[in-house]
């Protein structure tokens, strides 16, 4: 194998410490749940960890849609092709724990996404105002965040990810800047998706930006 130039391996080798030490602390973050609201949490029952079966499969155009977005405006996935990679991350229901952790972590890490060019979009099947006093309380979120609230679900139901109980499974899905699905995982809808599935998902992207 032919090594490196010491450049370029100072240069990796950066990346990669960064990147460790930025996965560190948004662990450090997704461990200690927000306790700012927890009073206003609802606390679910344990559920069953997986109830749909996935739609979409590594190497399908991504289902293109269009949903609101708590800032008023309304997004659609495929404005983002030869611009940015995306990253959709599917949660259940507002006001529960397990989200009100998860996407909060995902705040420290958005020199990582930006490092990737990837855009998260998230989406849940609650309607603008409660996704909007939602994020309130958590603090504010970097990246977009969509209601799929009516028709109820059909954007969740399309990806093969809508409960039988009417809320979402806890998924990612990473679709590239063609609008090519690169990676996908469904989560125990009782659990955080580990750090390791977003980087995961990330390198399925491709290398991040020089």
């Amino acid at each position: 194998m032919r090594p490196l130039h010491p450049l370029k391996f100072m240069v990796q080798t950066t990346l990669l410490i960064g990147i460790t030490w930025m996965v560190f602390l948004a662990g450090a973050a997704f461990a200690s749940p927000s306790q700012d609201f927890a009073g206003q949490v609802y606390q679910p029952q344990h559920l069953t960890p997986i109830d749909s079966e996935l739609n979409v499969r590594v190497g399908d155009q991504a289902p293109d849609f269009t949903l609101p977005a708590t800032q008023g405006e309304t997004i659609t996935l495929s404005d983002f092709q030869g611009q940015k990679n995306v990253m959709l991350s599917f949660v259940p229901a507002a006001w529960t724990p397990v989200c009100s952790d998860q996407w909060p972590g995902y705040n420290i890490l958005q020199d990582i996404f930006d490092a990737h060019e990837t855009i998260i979009l998230g989406i849940t099947v609650d309607n603008i105002p409660t996704l909007h006093s939602w994020i309130a309380a958590m603090g504010g979120l970097w990246f977009p965040v969509l209601s799929d609230f009516w028709p109820h679900g059909h954007t969740a139901e399309v990806y093969g990810l809508l409960r039988s109980d009417g809320t979402t499974e806890r998924a990612l899905i990473f679709v590239d800047k063609q609008g090519v699905i690169r990676f996908t995982h469904v989560e125990d809808i009782n659990i955080r998706p580990p750090l390791e599935i977003v980087m995961e998902g990330l390198q399925a992207l491709g290398d991040p930006a020089p």
